[in-house]
């Protein structure tokens, strides 16, 4: 926290260059409160985990550990395949909690958000990934939830959130999150 505002780290889980995930993270940004720092971490170059390159991890493990060690809490966003995680953000999630017993996400607030261009707002996935934060005692915000469906019709041409119920509805998940992690900080 610095200046009374909380560094957030965004994991966006799709690694296409015109990722809904991705412009979910910058549409995010646009509207956070004033003590979110919203800061997208880059995992699309992290080696598949191996515990035998442990005893030289690669520099990219070692970056990305480290920018996720100096933030606050963890925003994931995600798209569902096969009604899970990405391979990549699953990477990412297995880089920064290894070695064991080292994690960089242990007791950091998280919060999930899922976006798909379908119905169903990667319901399979949003879950999914709450079972390994579980795991990585991440104390995850429950509510609101949000399952974000009909991507390819939510930004407007400059990236922003095409239709004000759907900026409102982000508003109040990202102030709720503050509230999250200023309550689990406390703790």
């Amino acid at each position: 926290m610095t200046n009374g505002v909380f560094d957030v780290a965004v994991l966006v889980g799709s690694l296409r260059k015109e990722s809904f995930n991705l412009k979910l993270a910058k549409a995010m940004q646009q509207v956070a409160p004033q003590n979110l720092k919203l800061e997208v971490v880059e995992i699309r170059e992290l080696p598949l985990y191996n515990e035998d390159l442990e005893a030289d991890a690669p520099a990219a493990w070692t970056a990305f550990r480290d920018a996720i060690r100096s933030k606050d809490a963890v925003l994931f966003l995600t798209p569902e395949y096969n009604r899970s995680v990405p391979g990549a953000l699953k990477n990412a999630i297995d880089v920064g909690s290894r070695p064991y017993g080292k994690s960089v996400f242990t007791k950091k607030p998280a919060a999930v958000a899922s976006l798909t261009g379908g119905a169903l707002g990667a319901f399979g996935a949003n879950h999914h990934l709450r079972q390994s934060l579980v795991f990585l005692d991440m104390p995850t915000l429950q509510m609101p939830e949000l399952y974000l469906g009909g991507a390819a019709k939510m930004f407007d041409a400059d990236g922003s959130f095409a239709q004000d119920s759907t900026k409102e509805l982000i508003v109040k998940f990202l102030t709720e999150f503050a509230s999250w992690i200023e309550t689990t900080r406390q703790k």
